[in-house]
């Protein structure tokens, strides 16, 4: 059973947590804490040997917690999901085999792209996938359509595996804190578009990729996850694209996996997250 807290920080918390555990008779198999003294702010992960009705539990943490004190005892073992793409399959093919083989921790409802080129790769997982063509003069109208099947769904996240268009201030909001980015440089380098493009035409000598929770800035959420790998004067624009692929896949499915262990804590604009 996992239990995740993050609250104001003062003397004893941990102490206390432990404290209402044992007396459940639960074992703590691991725990992590970690305590933002600039802003003083406590997290926690605990992992317990036994399981436990997450009421009650609940309940008797919060009795020795602040009252705003966030509290999820055992939360969803296995998210749901909903993915959005525009033409590139490197993610979402990654993600398409992880869940096809159950090793992804979530499962797939379906697939939305702008463009149908990924339709066909979808149909082969048995993955439903719903066309919603971009008109640049109607983007109410295409965000619109998009709500609509993510709330049918009721996914726990949204996954943006290479959705190469700029949400609105107002769709995110709706999602708020459940959006999830890879973004194809190492952020705060070159957001925005074309950063392979303008990282050949800075001649810089490493690349790469960024997960991070979708925000009203583009490219801003906090950081999950990055990652790097070197290049040099021999790589064209073409070349650091293609090398790119491979960091960004592996960088969105890290940052999955640390989410769907709930090992990602948000606070502000920053992550905790225990690896």
């Amino acid at each position: 059973m996992i239990i995740v807290i993050q609250c104001t920080d003062q003397v004893g918390r941990v102490a206390a947590i432990s404290g209402v555990l044992s007396a459940e008779k639960l074992n703590i198999v691991s725990l992590r804490e970690h305590v933002d003294v600039g802003q003083n702010h406590f997290y926690m992960r605990v992992h317990v040997e036994q399981d436990a009705p997450a009421g009650p539990l609940t309940e008797k943490l919060r009795a020795v917690l602040p009252a705003d004190a966030i509290v999820q005892v055992n939360p969803q073992p296995e998210k749901k999901i909903v993915v959005m793409v525009t033409r590139e399959y490197h993610c979402l093919a990654d993600i398409l085999v992880r869940h096809h083989f159950k090793t992804l921790g979530a499962q797939v409802l379906c697939v939305i792209g702008n463009h149908t080129t990924l339709q066909d790769i979808c149909g082969r997982f048995d993955v439903p996938f719903h066309p919603v063509l971009h008109d640049p003069a109607d983007k109410v109208n295409f965000e619109a359509e998009i709500e609509t099947i993510v709330t049918e769904h009721a996914p726990d996240y949204i996954v943006l595996a290479k959705f190469m268009r700029i949400l609105s201030p107002g769709f995110v909001s709706k999602f708020a804190g459940r959006i999830i980015n890879i973004h194809h440089s190492f952020l705060p380098a070159f957001a925005g578009a074309n950063p392979y493009k303008r990282a050949f035409e800075r001649g810089v000598k490493m690349i790469g990729a960024t997960a991070h929770f979708v925000t009203d800035e583009l490219d801003e959420g906090p950081i999950i996850t990055q990652q790097i790998i070197p290049v040099n004067h021999t790589y064209t624009a073409t070349g650091m694209v293609k090398a790119g692929r491979e960091i960004e896949t592996a960088v969105l499915a890290r940052a999955l996996q640390l989410v769907f262990e709930d090992r990602v804590f948000v606070y502000q604009n920053k992550t905790v997250v225990f690896e």
